[in-house]
């Protein structure tokens, strides 16, 4: 998504690994990058709290009368949080220019969708909350490309917000801790990978003689290229200065501060630090 907003691959990357170009100077987590210029939110940990910031920041462009929409992108384990609810219902009470993006995407980690709720699809809470809810085919680019150009124009035409309920499916494990072979079954996942979105656009631009096979590999071929030539940038970039940790806490170091970053010089110096 910060591809499509204009971000460049070397930002994103340089946030991946943390080192000294790295806008957010290595205090978030690799892939909870935000880019301000671009309008891309910073991401955070906590499930569901990005769904009241973006109708707080839907309400505030309503009020300065700016056209502005929000997207919030979240999945089906955060329709469970607290701000789904509290978001949804602030939209609607004041009909804010807001998208709520759900990827269903069967799996909270390991909680399956139907020990999510009983209700029959996720978009049908919107109800609710007196707006539209819209189910649509996650793997199907056109599908959703239309599912939002019309989310969109409700929400700039004041006639508020959407959720759209995308439903997909995690491939892979949630993180690098995860064992999804505990959880599901090899046929479930077989399934899901014959409806891989990559994959069937692919084969309706083969289809469509938009792409052959050669056009197909030259775009992998160029796409690896520029991954390994940014990796190799980013690898090459020095660390953050440790001391960095001192900065941006107060427009001004404080006297605590100040005393605490000596020590920190002291210890890095291998200096005995006073008790």
């Amino acid at each position: 998504m910060a591809l499509t907003r204009g971000v460049s691959l070397q930002a994103i990357v340089n946030q991946l690994m943390g080192n000294s170009a790295d806008l957010s100077k290595g205090r978030q987590m690799p892939n909870h990058f935000g880019f301000v210029h671009e309008h891309f939110v910073v991401a955070s940990s906590p499930i569901g709290t990005q769904i009241t910031q973006a109708v707080g920041a839907a309400m505030a462009a309503q009020r300065r009368k700016d056209p502005v929409v929000t997207v919030a992108f979240f999945g089906d384990g955060a329709t469970s949080s607290n701000d789904f609810h509290a978001g949804m219902n602030f939209a609607g009470v004041f009909r804010a220019p807001t998208i709520f993006f759900c990827q269903n995407n069967q799996w909270a980690i390991s909680l399956p969708r139907s020990r999510q709720t009983h209700s029959k699809t996720l978009a049908e809470k919107s109800a609710a909350y007196g707006f539209p809810g819209v189910v649509v085919d996650g793997t199907d680019l056109r599908a959703v490309y239309r599912a939002v150009a019309d989310a969109r124009r409700r929400a700039v035409t004041g006639e508020g917000p959407t959720l759209i309920e995308a439903q997909v499916y995690r491939l892979g494990p949630h993180s690098t801790s995860d064992d999804p072979k505990r959880y599901r079954s090899d046929a479930e996942v077989a399934y899901w990978k014959e409806k891989d979105p990559l994959t069937r656009f692919r084969g309706e631009l083969m289809a469509a003689g938009v792409l052959d096979e050669t056009i197909d590999t030259e775009v992998w071929e160029e796409a690896r290229a520029q991954v390994a030539a940014v990796v190799d940038e980013g690898e090459r970039t020095p660390p953050m200065d440790s001391r960095s940790l001192f900065d941006d806490v107060f427009a001004e170091l404080t006297p605590r501060l100040e005393e605490e970053r000596r020590e920190f010089d002291a210890l890095g110096r291998g200096a005995p630090v006073r008790p």
